[in-house]
């Protein structure tokens, strides 16, 4: 007992000076990254004016291209003579466990919290929008991605940076960015989101589990993780190919049973989440502005459109049609943000739960009690999910730092950034969340700067690729 102790004062020593460096370290960045026009963060309406301009520029592919989406992700399109690593459902998978995880959970809960529930629909429109912004990544992602010689693969915007933009004649331009994308989603995979997956569930477990070691859960966490991520993309994909559907399953299922109980009381939390998007209550600091800003941001976190971490996993599908593995991407934020985040966000309004936390920013605790409200066993199952949805999470977010880092440093050293995001499973589970969570939001936010740079620049030359794959399509040659 007194060993026990003792080591736990000594644990929370550490981690408390840890946490005390990220706080510092936050305070900094936040300066810099969330400079705000007239009350908006730039890197928000960046986002999302991206978004709508490539949204016109692609004809809306988002709603266009929704159906053969779906049959490309069912096999249709299936070629085993095709160069990859993994097929477009377990490329997909793959990236859904990127983006369907904590964001779900908490972050639709930081929202409402923050931004009241006017904030959701800021989310959800930041949804719709980011399909096509995931269309053309990702489609540059395969286009330029790099098959080594051991049959591995290479993409994401730092391939698609230097080479697409070193073929329009602005070599230099594109290597400058390619560099400082891979550096953010360096610092964003292998530091930010490792400690707040492991940040956020450990809450959700240590409530059904009281007395849960939070260094325990961690070392418990980073040796699953590390299982996965030392066998490649390959063994990543499999699992999350398999975890996806499971965990998908399990937390709609109990979303639709609360929302199922409480079925009269559905339109009236849609009207409040429309009404309180233009009009928030009096308690949202800020207003307007602050409802807007935290929706959209909260939607980029959650589904990470416009920042280009998805084009890596796509970047590995068995495909020689770019246009298609794009087209397969647009299901990502319409999955996670459009269903998964408006099935949580229903739950918490209609249950209330969101006007007892005016005070500190916990939001797994506050979905679970949402679930409680309903059924004093949901929070179990929440747990089990929210799990399922972190890890999952954490091993696509690994990939994307490795490639990141094998990009800046070679692939010799690739051992070193799957300790560093095992070190950060661990330290996860011991910061605050405040912290952790503002530092992952920043360097999120900041790959979006170079990334839609070459988006937008690219922007006519997948245009144009978009329209022969069509014509192709409509005429029955593929």
């Amino acid at each position: 007992m007194t060993i026990l102790a003792v080591t736990k004062v000594e644990n929370t020593n550490i981690f408390s000076t840890i946490d005390g460096i990220f706080q510092k370290l936050v305070a900094i960045l936040e300066k810099i990254i969330f400079f705000d026009i007239a009350g908006f963060p730039l890197i928000v309406l960046w986002l999302i004016l991206g978004a709508i301009l490539l949204t016109f520029r692609m004809g809306f592919i988002n709603i266009r291209g929704f159906k053969h989406a779906i049959d490309i992700v069912r096999g249709k399109y299936d070629s085993p003579e095709d160069e990859g690593e993994v097929t477009h459902f377990q490329a997909l998978a793959t990236a859904i466990s990127g983006t369907v995880g904590i964001g779900n959970v908490a972050g639709v809960a930081i929202a409402i919290q923050l931004g009241g529930p006017g904030a959701v629909f800021w989310m959800t429109i930041g949804g719709l929008f980011g399909m096509t912004s995931k269309f053309t990544e990702c489609t540059l992602g395969l286009k330029y991605r790099r098959i080594n010689s051991d049959g591995s693969i290479a993409g994401g915007p730092m391939y698609y940076l230097s080479k697409g933009l070193a073929s329009m004649g602005l070599r230099a331009m594109g290597q400058g960015m390619a560099t400082l994308f891979a550096f953010f989603c360096g610092l964003s995979t292998l530091v930010g989101a490792s400690i707040f997956q492991t940040n956020q569930s450990y809450i959700a477990v240590s409530n059904v589990i009281p007395g849960l070691s939070s260094w325990v859960y961690g070392a418990i966490v980073a040796i699953l993780v590390a299982i996965v991520i030392l066998g490649g993309m390959k063994r990543i994909g499999a699992v999350a190919g398999s975890l996806v559907p499971t965990m998908a399953v399990i937390y709609i299922v109990a979303c639709l049973w609360i929302l199922g109980i409480n079925f009269t009381q559905i339109l009236p939390a849609f009207g409040k989440i429309f009404t309180e998007a233009f009009s928030p209550s009096a308690v949202v600091a800020g207003g307007f502005v602050t409802t807007f800003s935290i929706g959209l941001r909260r939607s980029a976190y959650s589904n990470e459109a416009g920042l280009g971490t998805a084009s890596i996993p796509h970047a590995s599908a068995k495909t020689n049609e770019p246009i298609r593995e794009g087209i397969v991407a647009l299901l990502e934020p319409f999955i996670d943000t459009v269903i998964i985040c408006n099935m949580t966000a229903l739950v918490i309004v209609i249950t209330g739960v969101y006007q007892d936390y005016r005070q500190g920013i916990d939001g797994v605790k506050m979905t679970s009690d949402a679930f409680a409200s309903v059924f004093s066993w949901f929070p179990y199952i929440l747990a089990f999910a929210v799990f399922l949805f972190a890890f999952s999470t954490m091993i696509s977010t690994a990939y994307q730092g490795i490639i990141s880092w094998n990009y800046l440093f070679g692939s010799q050293t690739a051992i070193i950034p799957k300790i560093i995001y095992i070190l950060g499973v661990i330290i996860g589970a011991n910061v605050s969340v405040g912290a952790a969570l503002d530092f992952t939001d920043m360097m999120l936010l900041a790959m979006a700067f170079p990334n839609l740079i070459g988006c937008y620049l690219m922007s006519g030359e997948v245009a144009s690729d978009l329209r022969n794959y069509m014509l192709r399509l409509q005429s029955g040659t593929m």
